[in-house]
C-alpha cells in the first residue's frame, strides 16, 4: 500500500510542477492542448483511485523491475481502463468550452490545485507508511490464539530501523529483532511463480513469530521446537489444533544434512519434501541476517519450516498494538 500511495504521490508531483510552470507562461492557448492536459490529470485520478482500490491480488509481475512488489498485472489493468474512462470525460469536459481562454485557465488552475493537495497527502502518507507506522488485517488463523482472522494492528515500522525503499536495508535501529518478537515481513522469495504451501505466495505480507535468530540450529521433533539442541521452554502462546502427529518423511531421512541446509536456505524445501515438514524438521542453521518464523497455531501455519529463513531485507516492522475490535484491543506480545 505505501509503494501505491508514493507513486501516486510522484505522479501528481509530477504533474503540478509541469502545471506551474505552464500557469506562469499564461496557460494553454489552444483548445487541444487544455483537453489534453485535463485529460491527463483525470487519467491519472482514475489510475490512483483503482490502484487503491484493488488490493486482493496474488500475483505480481516484474513490468518494472524496481517497482515489482508495489504494482501487478490485476491492478493495472483496471487502473488503466479506470484511468482512460475518466480521462475520455476529461477531454470531452475541456474541449466543449476550450474556444474560452477563462475555461481554459479555470481547468488549468482548478487542476493544479487538486493535483498539489493529492501529492502532499499521498507522499506524507507513503512516508509514514514506509517508516513509521501501518495498518495491518490478520488474514488467517495461523497466529491463534494471539491474533484471530480479522484482527486489525499496527505495525511499528521503525523500532529496527528506518527500511530504506526497494534494497530492503534497516539503518537506525531502535532494537534489534529478538527471539519471541511478533513481526510483518514480505514473503521472503523474489520468484512470482514459486508455489509455497499449495500457492503463490509472492509478494504477500506474513505475520509470524521469531524462534531462530542468526546463527540459530533449529529442529521440530513430534511437534516441539528446539532451538540449539535444548527445548524452547514456556510457549504460553502457542496453539497445537490437531491430536496427532503426521510422521517424519522418509525422503527427508535420505537427505545429507548439507542437502537439507541447502534446499532449506534456497527456500526449495518444501517442493522437494512435498509440504511434509509440519512436525518433523530440520536441523537447520539459520543464516547471518535471517530469521526463523513460526505462527503461533504450528499445526495450522504455512511458515519457515515450509519455505525457508526471512532475510533481514524482508522484514516490515514488529507488531505493536491491536486496535480492533475494541474488546480485544492489546499491545501484542
Amino acid at each position: 500500500m505505501e509503494y501505491r500511495l508514493f507513486f501516486i504521490g510522484v505522479l501528481m508531483g509530477a504533474y503540478t510542477w509541469f502545471s506551474r510552470g505552464w500557469q506562469e507562461e499564461g496557460g494553454p492557448t489552444a483548445p487541444l492542448p487544455s483537453a489534453l492536459w485535463h485529460a491527463a490529470f483525470l487519467f491519472l485520478t482514475g489510475f490512483s483511485i483503482a490502484m487503491i482500490a484493488v488490493m486482493s491480488v496474488e500475483t505480481r509481475a516484474r513490468f518494472i523491475s524496481f517497482a515489482a512488489h508495489a504494482l501487478s498485472v490485476g491492478e493495472v489493468y483496471p487502473a488503466l481502463v479506470a484511468g482512460t474512462v475518466l480521462g475520455a470525460l476529461g477531454f470531452w469536459r475541456a474541449w466543449s468550452s476550450g474556444d474560452s481562454v477563462e475555461s481554459r485557465r479555470h481547468f488549468l488552475a482548478e487542476d493544479l490545485e487538486w493535483a498539489q493537495t493529492v501529492f502532499e497527502a499521498a507522499f506524507t502518507a507513503s512516508l509514514l507508511m514506509m517508516f513509521v507506522v501501518q495498518a495491518f488485517k490478520i488474514p488467517s488463523s495461523s497466529m491463534e490464539n494471539t491474533l484471530l482472522i480479522g484482527d486489525h494492528l499496527f505495525v511499528n515500522k521503525f523500532v529496527y530501523g528506518l527500511r530504506v525503499p526497494f534494497i530492503g536495508r534497516h539503518i537506525l535501529p531502535l532494537e534489534s529483532v529478538q527471539r519471541g518478537d511478533v513481526v510483518v515481513f514480505r514473503f521472503p522469495v523474489d520468484d512470482p511463480r514459486a508455489l509455497h504451501c499449495g500457492s503463490v505466495q509472492y509478494g504477500k505480507d506474513f505475520i509470524k513469530r521469531v524462534i531462530g535468530l542468526p546463527g540459530d540450529t533449529v529442529e521440530v521433533r513430534e511437534g516441539r521446537v528446539y532451538v540449539n539442541g535444548a527445548p524452547l521452554g514456556q510457549e504460553p502462546y502457542a496453539l497445537y489444533s490437531d491430536n496427532e502427529r503426521q510422521p517424519e518423511s522418509l525422503h527427508a531421512k535420505e537427505l545429507s544434512p548439507q542437502r537439507y541446509q541447502e534446499l532449506w536456505q534456497n527456500h526449495l524445501l518444501d517442493g522437494e519434501l512435498q509440504n511434509v515438514e509440519r512436525d518433523f524438521f530440520g536441523p537447520v542453521k539459520v543464516p547471518q541476517r535471517a530469521y526463523f518464523m513460526m505462527g503461533d497455531n504450528r499445526d495450522r501455519s504455512c511458515d519457515s519450516r515450509y519455505w525457508g529463513p526471512v532475510e533481514e531485507r524482508y522484514v516490515k516492522g514488529k507488531a505493536w498494538l491491536l486496535y480492533w475490535p475494541p474488546a480485544r484491543m492489546k499491545s501484542i506480545r
